[in-house]
């Protein structure tokens, strides 16, 4: 019979391994993100949906669709929302997005940086902005279409910057303007080179750590 030390062990280790099992979610989405899921966009700032023409409909404005990671399904016409795994900006309308628990940096190379996953059947440009207070915007040029990537090193920046907002918009000079999923479909917006910041834990994450330390303590204990 296994001793009660044995299961605090094994709950104080399950307990911390759940904490950081988003660090071994890599690769993502075909790329790879060396800090797992921590990588990608975690709160929508704002949408404005067709500043310029054609509004995408209803189901297609779920504007929290764009965070987390990739999970585009290959379905382009969406019942709902919540039934939709991406988010249209609309002709010529935007998102900004945050990074909460990272930061998007440079890489002191020619490496990419910086990878939207646009999705659905046709290519459609998005021009990328990038700030770090989320007033001041940097434009860092487009993607053409798709998922792709960009170097933010080519634009002046390497691995002491950090930028904590990304606002997408897409370009009406070259996509359609009507349609029920009218411009660009943005799945999930990720920094492959980051670096984590700190937080304060939720109540929850306290809990559950706090409960891993006190099994460890009690483990300790009845070893003397």
């Amino acid at each position: 019979m296994k001793s009660t030390s044995h299961y605090l062990r094994v709950l104080a280790f399950g307990a911390m391994l759940s904490l950081s099992a988003s660090a071994f979610a890599v690769p993502i989405g075909g790329v790879e993100f060396p800090q797992g899921a921590v990588s990608f966009a975690d709160s929508v700032v704002s949408y404005t949906p067709g500043l310029v023409g054609g509004n995408p409909t209803d189901p297609h404005r779920g504007a929290a669709n764009a965070l987390g990671i990739p999970n585009y399904n290959g379905v382009n016409g969406c019942a709902s929302q919540a039934a939709c795994t991406f988010v249209s900006l609309g002709d010529g309308g935007n998102i900004v997005l945050r990074f909460v628990d990272n930061v998007l940096t440079g890489s002191d190379s020619s490496a990419l940086d910086l990878w939207v996953f646009e999705v659905g059947p046709d290519v459609e440009d998005t021009l990328v902005d990038i700030s770090t207070d989320g007033t001041t915007w940097i434009s860092v040029g487009a993607v053409g279409g798709s998922t792709a990537g960009i170097d933010i090193d080519a634009f002046g920046f390497g691995s002491s910057s950090a930028f904590a907002y990304i606002r997408l918009t897409d370009d009406t000079l070259l996509d359609g303007q009507d349609g029920a999923t009218v411009g660009a479909d943005i799945d999930a917006v990720g920094a492959i080179t980051t670096r984590r910041v700190t937080l304060v834990p939720e109540p929850g994450a306290l809990g559950l750590l706090g409960a891993a330390f006190a099994a460890l303590m009690l483990v300790s204990r009845r070893r003397v």
